[in-house]
C-alpha cells in the first residue's frame, strides 16, 4: 500500500445542495435558488426569480445550515481527515457587486470552520460551486460580463482573508467544463449565469460559453496570485469534470474523435495549469471568428496565475464514434473523419475542414464493455485510473484530488431502520481500488479522496433526494417531506474502517 500518511480522505458536498437557509442571515439567492425540482428523464426548470408554489428544493436542502454542529460531529465518527464544502457566494455578497461583506455570512463560515477544525477536520472549500448570486445573470448577464472577474476576486479575496488561518486547500470553479455542453441551457446557466436569448444560433451560444469561461479562468488566475500573497501555503487548485472518452473502436477515425473530444473537455485545465491557451484551440477560434474579448493583460493574468493542483470529479466514462454520414437524420453535417460532426450553419464556413464541433448529446454511443447505474451512467472504475494517468502524464505529475466520485441509488429503509446498500460499497471499493492502483503501479501523485454526497443531498442535475449518494441518510423525499433525522447506512462503517487503515481495507 502506497497511499502517502497524510492522505486526504473526506467527503465532498456544496453549500446549495446541503446548507438550506436560502434566504436566512441576510443571504441572497443565486442561481441555484431559481431552480425546480426535476426528476429522472425530467428536467429542472430554470424560472425568472422565485415563483410562489413552485418547488425549490435547495432552499431547505437539508438543513445542515441549522444542523452543522451535530453533522460536523457524525462526520468526526466516519472519519473525515477533510471536508470538502462550498463558500454560499449570497452569504457573502448577497447580490454579488456590493462593496462590503455581510458579516453574519462570514461568521457562519468562521463558525462551521471551527466546528471542523475542533475534530481535526481540514475544510477543503470551493469559492464557487454552481451558486452564482442571481442578480449578477439579471444585472449583468453573468460571466458573459467582464465586470464579474473583479465580482468574484473581490468575493475570493475576502474570504480568503478572512480564513487565512482556518483554510488551506482551495478550489475556484467547479467543474468549470461542464459548460462545454452549450447547446443546453443547464451548465452554462449553473457554471456561468448564462441565460441565452431566445432563437439564439449555435455559434452564438459557442462564443458566448468561451467568452465567460474564459473570464472566468482570468478570474480564477488572479484568485491563485491573490490568494498566496494572503498566504504562501495556500494550495489552490482547479476542479474539472472528469469522463474518460474512449473511441468505440479501433477505427483511426473514432481514435481521431476521441482526441478531439477530450481536447474539447479539457482544455479549460490545460489554461489553469500551463497558463496560457494550448493551440488547437487558439486556431479554432480563429477559424471561427469568434474575436473574444482576450487583453494582454488577461494573457499575463493566466502566465501568473496557475494551479498549485488538479481537482476533478469522476463518475463514469464515454464512448465516442465518429459521425461519417454527409447529412444525417437530425439535419446536422459531418465535416471530415475524425472530428465528429457540426451544425448546417456551420458548414458553409467549414466545408472540407476538419471542426471540433463535438457535442456530447450526439456524438456520445453506450459503451457494451460496462454497466449503468438507473441514471444511465457508466460505471467504470478502470476508467479512475486511466484518467489519473491521463492528468499525470499531461500535466508532469503535478498533485492531483479526486474531489468528487460516488453512485447515486434509490436506498430502502428496513422496518429496523437500517439501510444496506452494498451497491454503493461495491461501486467505491472498486475505485477507491483503482485509484490506488494508480498510485502504487503507475506513480500518480495524489493527495487525497473525497466522495461525493457523502451524507445525502439535494441532486443537481436533477433537483432529487431520491438519487442518493450518502454514507448517511437523510429522512427526506422528492416532495421535500420528512423529518431530516440523520440515520448511518452499511457503507458508514466500511468507509470508517477505510480511513481508518488508511485504505488497507477495503
Amino acid at each position: 500500500m502506497t497511499l502517502r500518511k497524510d492522505f486526504l480522505w473526506g467527503g465532498a458536498v456544496a453549500a446549495h445542495q446541503l446548507e438550506g437557509g436560502w434566504n436566512a442571515g441576510k443571504k441572497g439567492p443565486s442561481v441555484a435558488d431559481v431552480m425546480t425540482a426535476g426528476a429522472n428523464g425530467v428536467e429542472r426548470q430554470i424560472t425568472d426569480g422565485v415563483i410562489a408554489g413552485l418547488n425549490y428544493p435547495n432552499h431547505e436542502a437539508i438543513d445542515f445550515y441549522h444542523r452543522y454542529k451535530s453533522d460536523v460531529k457524525l462526520f468526526a465518527e466516519l472519519g473525515l481527515k477533510c471536508f470538502r464544502t462550498s463558500i454560499a457566494w449570497t452569504r457573502i455578497f448577497p447580490k454579488g457587486d456590493e462593496l462590503e461583506p455581510n458579516e453574519e455570512g462570514l461568521q457562519f463560515y468562521d463558525d462551521l470552520f471551527d466546528e471542523c477544525l475542533k475534530y481535526g477536520i481540514e475544510p477543503v472549500i470551493t469559492l464557487s460551486h454552481f451558486e452564482l448570486p442571481y442578480h449578477l445573470v439579471t444585472e449583468y448577464g453573468g460571466f458573459g460580463n467582464r465586470k464579474l472577474i473583479d465580482f468574484f476576486v473581490r468575493f475570493a479575496e475576502t474570504v480568503m482573508t478572512r480564513y487565512k488561518d482556518k483554510v488551506k486547500y482551495w478550489m475556484t470553479f467547479n467543474e468549470i467544463n461542464n459548460q462545454a455542453n452549450y447547446l443546453r441551457d443547464f451548465a452554462p446557466f449553473t457554471n456561468s449565469g448564462l441565460k441565452f436569448p431566445e432563437g439564439a444560433t449555435a455559434f452564438e451560444r459557442e462564443k458566448l460559453m468561451y467568452q465567460a469561461a474564459h473570464y472566468e479562468l482570468v478570474a480564477s488566475a488572479l484568485t491563485v496570485k491573490i490568494g498566496h500573497a494572503i498566504n504562501p501555503d495556500f494550495q489552490i487548485g482547479a476542479m474539472i469534470a472528469m469522463c474518460s472518452i474512449y473511441p468505440a473502436t479501433c477505427k483511426p477515425e473514432d481514435m481521431m474523435a476521441s482526441t478531439v473530444a477530450m481536447q474539447r473537455r479539457y482544455w479549460f485545465s490545460d489554461v489553469h495549469v500551463r497558463g496560457h491557451y494550448p493551440a488547437y484551440l487558439t486556431t479554432y477560434f480563429d477559424r471561427k471568428k469568434f474575436n473574444l474579448d482576450i487583453t494582454q493583460e488577461d494573457l499575463s493574468a493566466l502566465t501568473e496565475g496557475k494551479v498549485d493542483y488538479v481537482g476533478f470529479s469522476y463518475y463514469m466514462s464515454f464512448a465516442i464514434q465518429d459521425q461519417k454520414a454527409s447529412v444525417s437524420s437530425d439535419g446536422t453535417v459531418s465535416i471530415m473523419p475524425g472530428h465528429g460532426t457540426i451544425l448546417p450553419e456551420y458548414a458553409a464556413d467549414e466545408l472540407g475542414a476538419p471542426t471540433f464541433d463535438y457535442v456530447e448529446d450526439r456524438d456520445l454511443v453506450k459503451n457494451d464493455f460496462v454497466k449503468a447505474s438507473e441514471w444511465g451512467w457508466q460505471i467504470d472504475p478502470l476508467g479512475l485510473r486511466w484518467a489519473l494517468n491521463w492528468f499525470s502524464e499531461r500535466y508532469d505529475y503535478l498533485p492531483l484530488f479526486i474531489v468528487e466520485n460516488g453512485f447515486g441509488a434509490i436506498d430502502e429503509v428496513k422496518a429496523d431502520g437500517s439501510i444496506h446498500d452494498p451497491y454503493r460499497i461495491e461501486y467505491l471499493r472498486a475505485h477507491i481500488q483503482a485509484m490506488e492502483d494508480a498510485v502504487e503501479y503507475d506513480g500518480v501523485n495524489l493527495m487525497g479522496y473525497t466522495p461525493w454526497g457523502f451524507i445525502d443531498l439535494v441532486s443537481a442535475g436533477t433537483g432529487e433526494m431520491k438519487k442518493r449518494y450518502g454514507m448517511i441518510y437523510v429522512d427526506k423525499d422528492n416532495e421535500g417531506k420528512g423529518t431530516l433525522e440523520r440515520r448511518k447506512k452499511e457503507s458508514f462503517e466500511w468507509y470508517q474502517k477505510v480511513i481508518q487503515s488508511n485504505g488497507e481495507e477495503l
